[in-house]
């Protein structure tokens, strides 16, 4: 097909080169960190695009875990910024509303019902074929019943987007994006899973939040997903034809001391869950290292005291994309040096959690003045 005859999906897909991805973390309420580096890129778009200007036409995939699935979706459809952040400000206060007779341990902590309304919200009724999504979108999730990621896009060339025979499995494009969506953020403690149909004839899947997989952070996957010839899209590879664009939600190094194990209760939970953050947080940091070392990296950040952030050092053959990261620090010295406000530690210790509401606007506020400081336009394609 010739690309005058491609959806704008396929266009973005499948035209030619110069490519650019766009990654977004996961990380619940923080999502609002997110979306303020993303308001600082849309404006920088429209100064040099035009006044309509969307990220949405302007990255070739978009693509997110958890939170970040959500803004992914809304930025595919064509949304602004600026809706995405009157989303977060107005009406995430409704999904992490606690009730008494939620019971931890017993019942997720919250109401999953709501959170896929507030989703359908910003993605409507469609599928995931739908010619409404304007670009590339992809989302992580868990298939917990098989134990498997799931990274799921609306990539034509994919193996199970369409019918195969006379296989009984029901296609990829026929997944409501709402579905998609809410399996990615259903985590685990705060939502119930997802319930997806796959076999026309066997038990739906099961499906949790993508921010259990390695790819809380899913620039590396996605990179894979757009180069290796399995997923069929195949884009070249060079500092001069990919750009990736990664964006957190706030990083921070997570402890625990023998005096605060001994001091809380339940101390084995206590022990396990925070074991399995800080898995997380490894395999963000696992994730960050290979895109700075697999990449040209425009504005590096630390790994650790041992390798730095591996400025200059690249594997045989250069550099396989330019890269940047967008991100701040939720820890204390970073925050007093970087951020003009006053803030308790109780604020310090407030902004690390996933699900406090009443926090996303000093979070974006952050978010806000690093992006002010970060975000430069030649970082995703536009002229300096």
């Amino acid at each position: 097909m010739s690309e005058n005859t491609l959806c704008k999906r396929d266009q973005h897909l499948f035209g030619p080169s110069p490519k650019r991805l766009l990654a977004l973390d996961g990380g619940g309420v923080r999502g609002a960190i997110s979306v303020a580096f993303l308001e600082e890129m849309e404006r920088l778009l429209r100064r040099q695009k035009g006044a309509n200007a969307r990220l949405g036409d302007w990255f070739d995939l978009v693509g997110g875990t958890s939170t970040g699935a959500i803004i992914a979706g809304a930025l595919a459809l064509g949304h602004s910024t600026q809706q995405i952040e009157e989303f977060y400000r107005h009406r995430a206060k409704l999904v992490f509303r606690s009730s008494v007779g939620r019971i931890p341990g017993v019942r997720s902590r919250f109401n999953a019902e709501v959170l896929s309304a507030e989703i359908e919200r910003v993605v409507g009724d469609e599928t995931l074929d739908s010619t409404n999504l304007i670009t590339g979108f992809a989302l992580v999730t868990k298939r917990v019943d098989t134990g498997s990621p799931w990274v799921i896009s609306n990539n034509r060339n994919a193996k199970y987007w369409d019918k195969q025979g006379d296989g009984a499995f029901i296609p990829n494009r026929k997944y409501r994006l709402a579905n998609l969506v809410r399996a990615s953020t259903a985590a685990p403690f705060y939502f119930d899973p997802e319930i997806i149909s796959i076999h026309e004839d066997q038990p739906s899947g099961l499906f949790i939040d993508g921010g259990v997989t390695p790819y809380n952070n899913p620039s590396f996957i996605l990179f894979l997903m757009v180069t290796l010839k399995a997923y069929g899209i195949c884009w070249e590879t060079g500092a001069d034809k990919l750009t990736i664009v990664s964006i957190g939600t706030g990083s921070y190094r997570r402890t625990l001391s023998e005096k605060g194990l001994m001091l809380g209760l339940l101390k084995p939970i206590k022990l396990a869950y925070h074991a399995l953050s800080s898995l997380v947080d490894d395999g963000q940091t696992e994730v960050l290292t290979l895109m700075q070392w697999l990449g040209q990296s425009l504005m590096p950040w630390p790994i650790n005291r041992e390798i730095g952030t591996l400025a200059g050092e690249n594997p045989p053959g250069g550099p396989q994309f330019r890269f940047v990261r967008y991100d701040v620090r939720l820890e204390e010295d970073w925050l007093r040096e970087n951020f003009k406000g006053k803030l308790s530690d109780r604020d310090i210790h407030d902004l690390r959690a996933m699900d406090k509401a009443k926090n996303i606007p000093l979070a974006y506020e952050i978010g806000r003045q690093a992006a002010e400081k970060q975000v430069r336009p030649e970082h995703f394609g536009l002229d300096p």
